[in-house]
């Protein structure tokens, strides 16, 4: 599993510190916006597009807010996405929804919830069974 992490300006500290947090624990992290400075729709289309690559990649773009983020990333064919801000939401999103992307809002969610996010994000595990009806349905919109 590949954890595709990407920021806008205003999500680069929290993009940071969550990129160092996973590699400590032993995820492989690519960063598809390290060295630039795009907007929240440019970046969190490279996340996208980067984890659509594999059935195995998982994303997480970070912008002030997460709200731009999510909206940019629900407009991708095939992209199913959350923004979260607390640690069962970003599990259950997995869970139930098989979603393979996050948004988080460098503005709304500290250092530590951030991780603790991260964490129930990437250790979730889709359910299926009843899910896959939803799951299903939403692969079918865009």
């Amino acid at each position: 599993m590949t954890i595709i992490i990407g920021s806008d300006v205003d999500g680069k500290r929290l993009k940071d510190l969550i990129k160092v947090y996973l590699k400590e624990n032993d995820f492989e992290v690519l960063d598809v916006t390290e060295g630039k400075e795009l907007d929240f729709v440019d970046s969190t289309v490279s996340v996208a597009r980067e984890v659509q690559k594999s059935d195995d990649n998982l994303g997480i773009a970070i912008d002030a807010y997460g709200a731009g983020s999510f909206i940019v990333a629900t407009k991708i064919k095939g992209m199913i996405a959350a923004e979260v801000s607390d640690e069962r939401s970003a599990y259950m999103t997995r869970g139930h929804n098989n979603s393979k992307m996050i948004t988080l809002g460098s503005e709304i969610v500290g250092d530590t919830l951030a991780k603790n996010v991260v964490k129930g994000f990437v250790n979730g595990h889709y359910d299926g069974g009843r899910h896959q009806i939803r799951v299903d349905m939403l692969n079918k919109m865009c």
